[in-house]
């Protein structure tokens, strides 16, 4: 599993970094602002508790910066995921529907036939039950077009109670959602 994990991470850098690289080869524009669009979601646990916070952040060349901040959860690994609709009803999240998928996509990040729009890779919660989380995705955009959060029924981000395994449909073998925030423009 741990080389699953690091060339997982090799390919997930080797493609941000090719996709970084072309955008930029292309780009005209000179300034020196690359933020074109932010969100942010509020994360609450299931007894409406304040957990933590996710800032969402897209640059001039289409790559959304998702960083999460989290405390009070369980230590170790737990699988983190955009849902499909706006809605965060406690105490188990189903109302969140399934993951962002508008291309229609298989799970995760190791399958042949993945990964869905709103998968990501897991995150570590330290012993002291705070986790935080830096990626950078070009899967999903808040901007308009076929993979942006903003849709009809909006989107969440979702952190459940085990590891993502990465390839398992429909999220990846990661137990119960214990934790939701519904992703809202800044």
């Amino acid at each position: 599993m741990k080389t699953g994990l690091v060339l997982l991470m090799i390919i997930s850098a080797v493609l941000m970094f090719a996709t970084a690289g072309s955008a930029q080869e292309n780009t005209t524009d000179n300034t020196t602002d690359n933020t074109t669009d932010s969100a942010v979601a509020i994360l609450k646990d299931t007894q409406n508790n304040t957990v933590g916070f996710a800032t969402f952040n897209e640059d001039d060349f289409g790559l959304v910066r998702i960083q999460v901040l989290v405390s009070g959860l369980t230590p170790g690994l737990h699988g983190i995921h955009i849902h499909e609709s706006a809605n965060c009803t406690g105490p188990s999240f189903t109302s969140a529907g399934g993951h962002y998928n508008p291309l229609g996509k298989e799970h995760g990040f190791v399958n042949l036939k993945g990964p869905h729009a709103g998968d990501l890779p897991n995150l570590v919660v330290g012993y002291d039950g705070t986790g935080d989380m830096d990626v950078i995705t070009n899967l999903v955009t808040l901007s308009p077009g076929p993979t942006t959060l903003f849709t009809a029924n909006g989107t969440s981000l979702l952190i459940h109670s085990g590891p993502d395994d990465q390839i398992t449909n429909p999220a990846g073998n990661s137990g119960e959602r214990i934790v939701c925030g519904v992703i809202e423009k800044k």
